[in-house]
């Protein structure tokens, strides 16, 4: 994909235009099953294959990001995997170079979102389906169950580049320590960003100096907001929106639904904190900060 490409490439789909060439596109479904945590610490993530199973845009493949679409012997659920190492995971989807790729996902968009935070960032050009297959189901379009068809991989692709959409744990540091610009922007709801809610990671509330953007504040009616409401939101939540931008919630899924909703309305400098809290908070030296019910710095 060219750098113009790159830069003006369409980030969704509608299920009316999916629906209406089923074969011309390759549709990846990226679920992961994520129960609601039952006390802090309480991180449970399974593989979404058995949601396609029971019904799937048929067709469709499941791209599993807790195996293949994530780095293997990290500490880490979600870990974006090396620019080649995810080419070898789509190709053993039989995704080939010059395929035109939707991605969905059962719940609210963030789950496509990353698979298409680390598609884009290794240049391969996807979209991801707004609404996902609840407006598609809504619709009354078709669906299928049961196993996947046997693929054929196609040949991997090698030597695909890096545009440095991530951060990881030291880039984060430098910004909460004021030696590099920017601004840290938490993708988790408002009482996750206050530490006033039970959370899946050690400990609770956000990243010293970061602001609020909720991924669930950019969606109305399950789809994505408009462009215009959604640069209203940012500027509201931001107030500078033009540092340079580095998103995060849990563990680097949500934040990547904000970053898609950034990039739509024209934001170029985003990157995504990969470990997000799941890393942050498992280390007590990082601080966390915490508001309401008299809390503090923890």
């Amino acid at each position: 994909m060219t750098e113009a490409a790159f830069r003006d490439e369409q980030v969704l789909i509608s299920a009316e235009e999916l629906a209406s060439d089923p074969g011309a596109h390759t549709v990846l479904h990226a679920t992961v099953t994520f129960p609601k945590p039952r006390f802090d610490g309480d991180y449970r993530p399974e593989s979404g294959y058995a949601t396609w199973r029971a019904a799937h845009i048929p067709g469709s493949v499941h791209a599993d990001l807790l195996g293949g679409f994530s780095a293997p012997g990290t500490d880490l659920h979600f870990s974006r995997p090396a620019p080649d190492d995810l080419a070898a995971a789509l190709t053993e989807l039989g995704v080939t170079p010059d395929t035109d790729l939707a991605i969905y996902d059962d719940g609210g968009m963030t789950w496509a979102s990353r698979l298409w935070w680390m598609l884009r960032n290794i240049g391969v050009s996807a979209r991801v389906l707004d609404g996902g297959l609840a407006r598609w189901t809504a619709l009354d379009l078709p669906v299928e169950t049961g196993d996947a068809a046997e693929r054929t991989a196609t040949t991997s692709r090698t030597g695909l580049p890096d545009h440095g959409l991530w951060r990881d744990r030291d880039d984060v540091l430098a910004v909460v320590s004021g030696d590099a610009p920017g601004t840290l922007v938490c993708a988790l709801d408002a009482e996750q960003f206050a530490g006033t809610a039970t959370t899946r990671y050690a400990r609770r509330g956000h990243i010293g100096g970061s602001r609020n953007l909720p991924a669930k504040s950019l969606l109305a009616d399950g789809v994505l907001r408009s462009t215009d409401r959604i640069a209203e939101l940012a500027e509201q939540a931001l107030a500078d929106t033009s540092r340079p931008l580095i998103l995060y919630c849990g563990g680097g899924v949500s934040a990547c639904l904000v970053a898609l909703a950034l990039v739509r309305t024209g934001h170029d400098d985003i990157a995504v904190y990969d470990g997000s809290l799941e890393e942050w908070t498992a280390d007590p030296a990082l601080p966390m900060r915490t508001l309401g019910e008299g809390k503090g710095d923890a």
